[in-house]
């Protein structure tokens, strides 16, 4: 599975990030990586979460940027 993580700068100079496929999972930094890092961070932590709820099952992941 594939998680993106795209991102784009508000108007009021924050940025947000957001990993599509992973509803929910989007964050607020006050640089692009801060967001980045936030969001890829929420994104491990449902992933974690669904495994341990059997949610889903392991698989391959892959988290990739993408610049908006």
């Amino acid at each position: 599975m594939e998680y993106r993580i795209e991102t784009e700068l508000e108007e009021d100079g924050r940025w947000i990030a957001e990993i599509t496929g992973l509803p929910g999972v989007m964050a607020y930094g006050v640089s692009e990586e801060d967001a980045m890092t936030r969001a890829e961070t929420m994104a491990l932590r449902v992933i974690a979460e669904r495994l341990e709820q059997h949610e889903c099952r392991p698989m391959p992941i892959t988290i990739s940027l993408a610049y908006a």
